[in-house]
C-alpha cells in the first residue's frame, strides 16, 4: 500500500485550504506549542537542580549569608531562569487543561484570560523578589 502524498493532491486531505497554508494543526496552535511545553520541561529538570542546590546551601546559614548567596549574580542568574521557565512552563499545561476540559466557551475564554495574568503575577512576585535581594548589595 502506498502513502498519499496530499501536497500534491489537497483534495485528500482534511485540513481546510487556510490551514494548509498557515501550517497549524487541528488546534489551531500548531508544533509550537508543543515544543516550548517540551522545553520549559526539560529546563526545569536542570534549573530545579540548581535551585536545590541553592537551597540547601541556605539551609541552616543566618539571613545575612543566605541574602548573600542570593545576591551572587551566578545564583540570581539561575533562579530567574528557573522562575521564568517553570511560569512559562506552568502557563502552558493549564491551558492545556482548560482548553481540553473546560467547554463552555465564555467559561474557556475567562478562564484562560485568568490563567495568563496567574502566570504573570507569580513570575513578577518572584522575580522582584530575586532582584530585590540581587541588587541589595548595589545600594
Amino acid at each position: 500500500m502506498s502513502k498519499v502524498d496530499t501536497r500534491q493532491n489537497p483534495s485528500l486531505s482534511i485540513r481546510t485550504p487556510r490551514a494548509r497554508v498557515k501550517g497549524l494543526g487541528a488546534s489551531g496552535h500548531g508544533a509550537g506549542h508543543f515544543w516550548l511545553q517540551r522545553l520549559t520541561g526539560a529546563a526545569n529538570a536542570l534549573l530545579m537542580l540548581g535551585f536545590v542546590v541553592i537551597i540547601a546551601l541556605m539551609a541552616g546559614r543566618p539571613y545575612p549569608e543566605a541574602v548573600a548567596l542570593i545576591a551572587n549574580p551566578l545564583v540570581s542568574i539561575v533562579l530567574i531562569l528557573a522562575v521564568v521557565s517553570v511560569t512559562v512552563h506552568m502557563r502552558l499545561g493549564m491551558q492545556v487543561i482548560i482548553e481540553d476540559y473546560v467547554h463552555d466557551k465564555g467559561l474557556k475564554v475567562a478562564a484562560l484570560i485568568a490563567n495568563n495574568f496567574y502566570a504573570a503575577a507569580v513570575a513578577a512576585a518572584c522575580l522582584y523578589a530575586i532582584l530585590r535581594v540581587g541588587l541589595s548589595r548595589l545600594v
